[in-house]
């Protein structure tokens, strides 16, 4: 479904896969990869990492794991979010902003249930796009709360002008080509500014006029950011990735006391905001 405010971004939301976002277009210039991203064998996550922005979890992030404790399966990538449909609750625009809110259903790898509690809006003056999500354990035993936004940027629309930056990063800033020719990873603990919030800027992208894409997102609950890019033919992606936990496997953040467990009934709650600048 479009969703769109009287300024900012026009946005693709996709009810079939927890109203995560397909097409971001600025300027006339979809800023998703599309189909240049690399093939993780999982199809769900094909799909989703086509588009701008997808969400992993609430039960398992990054790459797949044993679920162990009886159970003879294993975590799906990224968790298991993706693909689970969103009942749209309300979608209005009202003096230029713009407001969407659904609830997601969610089945666990292990088992258990969660809730997704999703509202978008767009304020139609600044133009800056705002999620606040919800997450509600609503099984019968807890699971880790674990979440990582992933933000997929074409970077075919890049130059050799273009940089992150940000407090968290080392010098405050670098190049978006960091790494290794072909592509690099690196997750660091997230710097609170203003009111508990982190901020990362990229840019300036010419491709849309020289505007700088500015993510914002709140640390109490998302302490650290992942960024990676891939450039190994046939990708051309780097994704801004606020998230919950170290770069770690679930064994190594269990002896570290990281595994944040959520009981039935229980809720956390997480919130960013982008706007291009």
């Amino acid at each position: 479904m479009e969703f769109k405010a009287k300024s900012g971004p026009v946005l693709a939301l996709d009810a079939g896969s927890v109203l995560d976002i397909g097409a971001c277009v600025v300027n006339g210039v979809d800023l998703a990869p599309g189909r240049a991203i690399p093939d993780d064998g999982d199809p769900r996550i094909d799909h989703s990492l086509q588009g701008f922005l997808f969400t992993c979890g609430p039960d398992h992030i990054r790459h797949p794991e044993p679920i162990g404790q009886g159970h003879t399966g294993r975590y799906p990538l990224h968790g298991s979010f993706s693909s689970h449909p969103a009942e749209i609750l309300t979608s209005v625009t009202d003096s230029g902003n713009a407001q969407c809110t659904a609830l997601v259903p969610v089945d666990l790898a292990d088992g258990g249930t969660a809730r997704l509690e999703r509202s978008w809006s767009i304020d139609g003056d600044s133009g800056e796009v705002f999620l606040a999500d919800r997450v509600v354990n609503t099984g019968d035993t807890p699971f880790p709360a674990m979440l990582m936004y992933h933000m997929n940027i074409g970077a075919r629309l890049f130059d050799d002008a273009v940089r992150l930056q940000g407090a968290m990063l080392e010098g405050g800033g670098f190049a978006w080509t960091f790494g290794e020719a072909d592509g690099g990873i690196f997750c660091v603990p997230a710097r609170a500014g203003d009111h508990g919030w982190a901020e990362l800027r990229l840019g300036p992208i010419a491709a849309i006029g020289g505007l700088t894409l500015r993510v914002r997102f709140k640390t109490d609950t998302l302490p650290f950011l992942q960024v990676w890019r891939n450039q190994r033919a046939p990708a051309h992606v780097l994704g801004i990735e606020p998230v919950s936990h170290r770069w770690e496997g679930r064994a190594q953040l269990a002896e570290r006391g990281e595994l944040d467990l959520l009981t039935p009934g229980e809720a956390r709650a997480y919130a960013l905001s982008f706007a291009f600048v």
